[in-house]
């Protein structure tokens, strides 16, 4: 069997800002989100150094064109000439965040760089003997707004080796408005290829296994919804009778990683200093528990359930001197910086005694369980909330919320409800 060795990677988005992030955060914590998806790429080189992967896949949005970073560009550039040292050639396809159409097209890179264009187009690679042992397909986004089916055009060479398309893209049938370049998994099966290097999704995953079709994820997390760590792809093919078996290794480039931390109180939760020394307790494992590519955490403290405290917490004076207690705690290892703390408690009541309650508390709880179980709470809100999303300026300036955050709204309406009429 004859192996192959290549690495699969995407969404860079050198020098993009990091969402979330207020102007609070201390200029180490600042510094570190600077440098982290440069870290990543420099990481990303030093990997192609080690292993000499026959080629390194690049599946867009490796830019972003929304900053103009010179710095970006600048990096990048140096980026390709080592591994143009390294004897490493570079295939790579523009996404909608550096599409063809920008400025980035006029980039001269290093030879060992093949760029592909808006239109499909196929490259061989070859050993030191001149054998083709791979086909690379691909092509890029002509615009920001790439709305064309690329890969339906992309067919099966008659070389007997390995193929591969790579291509930024989103699945035509996937649930929201983010598609670029939709395809389908019917696509990707057609055009005969081996493996499909995806980009464009941040969230590593594998879209299908046969054709093997793998989206590697972000290089580096940009803000609280990409946690844990973010990579590449290290890939290993094996060859034999005209076979093709892939062996998929995650190596983590990133070295900022985002984390959601969630605490549920109860009852006996009563006392904030003892609340702030749980806190503490947890950040200090968090801490300690960052892997050794890990520079800094960002943290979201999620507290959850029914508590004493649920009122108190919910006050902006304790909720901002809890903030800064917790961040100005010593910790034992790689350096946390807490981002927020999102706040979803409940008042510490017998909600299913309330239920049974032949009052305004009652009521008001019952019609809230009918919303849910009946599933009208999207329609009820659609109408309560028409005026806003209807009106034509907001309209533009808005999105209407999704159920998930109805459902919080609802939530934390009946809360501060149930303590109103329960103090009363």
């Amino acid at each position: 069997m004859s192996t192959l060795c290549f690495i699969h990677a995407a969404d860079l988005h050198l020098d993009a800002p990091f969402r979330g992030i207020g102007q609070e955060a201390p200029e180490a914590v600042a510094r570190t989100l600077r440098e982290a998806s440069f870290v990543a790429l420099d990481r990303l080189v030093a990997l192609c150094e080690r292993e000499k992967p026959a080629f390194l896949l690049l599946a867009g949005d490796i830019l972003n064109q929304e900053e103009r970073s010179a710095r970006a560009q600048l990096r990048l550039l140096e980026a390709f000439r080592r591994l143009e040292a390294a004897g490493v050639p570079v295939f790579m396809v523009h996404g909608n965040h550096d599409p063809l159409g920008s400025q980035f097209a006029s980039i001269r890179y290093p030879a060992n760089v093949t760029v592909f264009g808006s239109e499909y187009a196929h490259y061989a690679v070859r050993d030191a003997s001149g054998q083709t042992v791979a086909v690379i397909h691909g092509a890029s986004h002509a615009s920001a707004r790439e709305t064309r089916n690329l890969a339906a055009q992309f067919r099966r060479t008659p070389d007997a080796c390995l193929q591969i398309g790579l291509l930024h893209t989103s699945r035509g049938d996937a649930e929201g408005g983010d598609r670029y370049a939709p395809c389908t998994l019917q696509d990707l099966s057609d055009s005969g290829l081996d493996y499909w290097a995806l980009g464009h999704v941040h969230e590593a995953c594998t879209l299908c296994e046969s054709p093997l079709a793998v989206y590697p994820g972000t290089t580096q997390g940009r803000h609280i919804n990409e946690t844990g760590d973010k990579g590449c792809l290290l890939v290993r093919a094996g060859m034999s009778g005209g076979q093709v078996s892939f062996d998929l290794t995650r190596v983590v480039l990133g070295p900022v990683v985002w984390t959601c931390e969630a605490m549920t109180l109860g009852a006996d939760d009563t006392d904030a200093g003892a609340l702030e020394e749980a806190l503490q307790q947890r950040l200090g494992r968090l801490s300690e528990e960052a892997g050794p590519d890990c520079s800094l955490r960002v943290i979201r403290l999620l507290l959850r359930g029914r508590t004493p405290l649920d009122a108190a917490l919910r006050e902006p004076a304790t909720k901002e001197a809890l903030l800064a207690g917790l961040r100005a705690a010593p910790l034992p290892g790689v350096p946390v910086w807490v981002k927020d703390l999102d706040v979803r408690t409940r008042p510490a009541l017998d909600r299913s005694a309330l239920l049974c309650r032949e009052d305004l508390v009652g009521e008001l709880l019952r019609e809230n369980d009918s919303l849910r179980a009946e599933g009208r709470l999207d329609e009820a809100a659609g109408e309560a909330l028409q005026p806003l999303f209807g009106h034509s300026r907001a309209r533009r300036a808005l999105s209407a919320p999704s159920s998930e955050e109805l459902e919080e709204l609802l939530a934390g309406a009946e809360a501060l409800c149930l303590e109103l009429l329960e103090k009363a």
